[in-house]
């Protein structure tokens, strides 16, 4: 079964929680990688989401414009 993405709003609270935890030092070492590289993965997709977003932006003002 293919994990489900979640949205940009999902992604963000996400990284907000798992960074809430490193804050107050709840979690452990063993932990700590696996949420480090789910950050960054969270990020890289945010990252894109943004950047795809821009561009249907940047398109739709384009024709608008001719």
């Amino acid at each position: 079964m293919t994990e489900k993405k979640p949205t940009y709003k999902e992604a963000i609270t996400e990284i907000e929680e798992i960074l809430g935890l490193m804050e107050r030092e709840e979690l452990d070492v063993d932990d700590l990688s696996a949420k480090v590289k789910r950050v960054s993965e969270l990020i890289r997709m945010c990252r894109k989401k943004l950047l795809q977003t821009e561009e249907e932006i940047e398109k739709v003002l384009k024709e608008i414009e001719d």
